[in-house]
């Protein structure tokens, strides 16, 4: 039931152009919609799709996310998965983590000493570094922490529905 609401809801901003098929270098809207292989939606760019998976934010601009095919804007699947498409058209891509986010790497955890920060380490404390790093702090003792710099969604497999609203053609 909700995947067919979905669809609706994504259809309503998806025109009727089914012309030219998307080609490397072509600029794409879309909407879709993120799940996890449990279903768990993680993201997405239609409100109601957001609002009823629990996930929406009123700070958030709920609309076709636009990108270049090959730009590297995007994880590999997503980008590689929408070449050949035409507007209108709809379909779902099954992305697996070296296509996406890539395996969770050990090497990309690391443990501290709590007394070399001036804060009070907590379970889900979200750090950044002075490189752009960024990681979650996933476990706590008494004289350590554990930060976890892995993507969040490393070694999962990705579901997205993928609607095509809008192709623009290379201007090369």
């Amino acid at each position: 039931m909700f995947s067919f609401v979905l669809m609706i809801l994504m259809a309503e901003d998806i025109t009727n152009d089914t012309g030219k098929s998307i080609e490397k270098g072509d600029t794409v809207s879309v909407n879709y919609v993120g799940k996890l292989e449990d279903g768990t939606i993680f993201d997405t760019s239609v409100k109601e799709a957001a609002m009823e998976a629990g996930i929406y934010n009123q700070m958030r601009d709920y609309k076709p996310l636009t990108f270049t095919v090959g730009a590297g804007q995007m994880i590999k699947g997503f980008d590689e998965g929408v070449i050949g498409m035409r507007a209108g058209e709809e379909k779902t891509l099954e992305i697996p983590p070296e296509e996406a986010y890539g395996e969770r790497s050990e090497e990309l955890t690391r443990e501290l000493p709590i007394e070399a920060v001036d804060f009070t380490p907590e379970v889900g404390m979200r750090l950044a570094t002075d490189t752009g790093l960024t990681g979650t702090i996933t476990e706590v003792s008494e004289s350590n922490f554990v930060v976890d710099f892995n993507h969040e969604l490393a070694g999962k497999t990705l579901i997205f529905l993928v609607g095509i609203v809008s192709v623009e053609e290379s201007k090369e």
